[in-house]
């Protein structure tokens, strides 16, 4: 990788797609701990006392998914327009793709999940929330940059002062309550129930803030890496202030444990639904450091990283529908022996299993983007 100091244009930064194929395998672990690990699920928070440290970090590690992803889509959106003519070009886009992942949650992530045409259960999850997290960014995208970053930050700042505001099953607003910020269960006409799994109103704010920070990615490599840098290290240092003092920000306060670990992981134990300010201070001040570690990073490591960031949509699909075929398959060779599961007999053999799991995911991958770039077919783009 060469480490120009010239400016750059808006075509596709490597280091991007780098950092979501690394958070892309990180939720690819976390998949593999639903699929095969599921009699030791975690409850959200964390049981500190309950979690085995192993788990509780394994765990840990995939919060950076959904915020690196609704980060770098609202990045994403914003190099769009630069490219294809602006804010009007960026909106368009935003709204037709979001529209697109709305209903492929519904179907194709859906069934992924279940492997049932007719669920009692329809969880509304990450695709889901990327998808009206899209829609939303396309009308905020018309606001003069300041007051779009300003939206963001008050959002995602401000939205667990919500937190007391609860509406019962069956009161007016409930369901759209549901879907912003109080997760929970929504009854559909057919008997059926959705389980909005990603209350939505924090992921706007984040998708924002990802399209405001596109203009850092048409300067200088060294200028974006210092604006990366300084705003990860002020959203940790925010941070510690705010959860050592129990003063803002994390429904869950922490406190001592019996040993020192489990003080540690009080301390990080951050509600992700809705994600409040201090899992999203964490994870986003995390996700800018690793994206300036990456800038500098190993040109073969970045480059290995980006054939799977580049194809993020197909790899998601793929490595669901194998993950649950593989369940499948070891549950008819062996039986189950959790259950009604296969499980695998510890944290290590997740990693392990991710690991291993990666690699056709990766190849697949590999044969994709090309493909992709190359079709003639406007949808093939989305993917």
């Amino acid at each position: 990788m060469t480490l120009s100091t010239a400016p750059i244009s808006a075509s596709r930064i490597q280091s991007i797609d780098a950092l979501r194929g690394l958070v892309m395998l990180l939720m690819m672990v976390d998949h593999v701990r639903e699929f095969f690990f599921i009699h030791a699920q975690v409850s959200d928070p964390m049981d500190v006392e309950a979690t085995q440290p192993a788990l509780f970090f394994t765990r840990l590690a995939a919060h950076l998914c959904a915020p690196v992803f609704l980060v770098l889509t609202g990045l994403g959106a914003w190099l769009y327009g630069q490219k294809q003519g602006g804010a009007a070009a960026a909106s368009g886009f935003l709204f037709k793709r979001g529209l697109f992942l709305v209903a492929l949650e519904l179907t194709l992530v859906s069934f992924a999940w279940t492997f049932s045409l007719t669920p009692k259960i329809i969880y509304l999850q990450v695709i889901w929330a990327i998808g009206l997290s899209m829609i939303a960014l396309a009308a905020l995208v018309r606001l003069p940059r300041p007051w779009l970053i300003a939206v963001g930050l008050v959002i995602v700042l401000g939205h667990n002062l919500l937190d007391p505001i609860t509406i019962a099953q069956g009161q007016p607003g409930h369901a759209l309550w549901a879907v912003l910020h109080d997760r929970g269960f929504i009854e559909l006409p057919w008997g059926a129930r959705a389980r909005t799994s990603y209350p939505l109103l924090p992921w706007i704010g984040v998708a924002a803030l990802g399209y405001g920070i596109g203009p850092w990615f048409v300067r200088t490599w060294r200028e974006r890496r210092d604006r990366l840098v300084l705003s990860g290290l002020s959203m940790l240092l925010l941070l510690i202030a705010l959860r050592t003092g129990n003063l803002y920000g994390e429904p869950m306060a922490w406190s001592a444990g019996a040993s020192p670990i489990q003080t540690v992981m009080s301390w990080l134990n951050f509600t992700k639904y809705p994600p409040s300010a201090d899992f999203l201070l964490l994870t986003l001040g995390v996700g800018a450091l690793l994206l300036a570690a990456l800038e500098k990073a190993p040109a073969r490591l970045v480059g290995v990283l980006a054939v799977l960031g580049g194809a993020p949509l197909f790899f998601y699909l793929i490595h669901l529908y194998g993950l649950h075929l593989l369940q499948l398959l070891a549950r008819t060779a062996f039986g189950p022996n959790q259950g009604d599961t296969w499980a695998l007999p510890g944290v290590g053999a997740i990693w392990l299993l991710a690991a291993l799991a990666a690699i056709p995911c990766w190849l697949a991958c590999r044969w994709f983007g090309p493909v992709k770039r190359a079709s003639p077919w406007p949808w093939m783009r989305y993917l």
